[in-house]
């Protein structure tokens, strides 16, 4: 996969947040029953907050680490693999569960807008990296909001 360029990377990761925040103000109830793709533990529109910030959360302190030159817990191969992404994933939305989703909005702007900060041309390609799921980079929400 080619490395997108720092502006298209920006522009999904912004594009992604807005969708993202567009859903969230669309639905009443964020806690209601909401028909995902994806095979993550997203029952809600509050789930999928909660574990596409989990996912924010990690790749900031991935990036951060790159900065300061170690390599982030989640980049060794005993992480990389299906059975600690789901549970990281089951962690993440069992976790935000216990969140209002006013606390986790808050929490998801700051770390959304110091990810976005974070984006640079030294580290894009470890940002591709670890912000691609689905083969679709810096689109997590997008591909969980697609129809089925």
């Amino acid at each position: 996969m080619t490395t997108l360029p720092l502006a298209e990377a920006v522009s999904r990761l912004t594009a992604d947040r807005a969708l993202l925040l567009e859903t969230l103000d669309a639905h009443p109830d964020p806690h209601a029953p909401y028909e995902m793709a994806g095979t993550d533990p997203c029952e809600s529109l509050h789930d999928l907050l909660a574990h596409v910030l989990m996912w924010h959360e990690i790749n900031l302190a991935v990036l951060t680490e790159a900065r300061a030159g170690r390599q982030h817990w989640s980049l060794d191969p005993r992480w990389e693999t299906r059975e600690a992404g789901r549970a990281l994933n089951l962690g993440g939305v069992l976790a935000g569960r216990e969140l209002s989703t006013e606390l986790l909005l808050q929490r998801f702007d700051r770390t959304s807008t110091a990810l976005l900060d974070a984006l640079d041309e030294q580290h894009l390609e470890l940002a591709q990296y670890v912000m691609t799921g689905y083969n679709e980079p810096y689109r997590h929400a997008a591909y969980h909001l697609q129809p089925r």
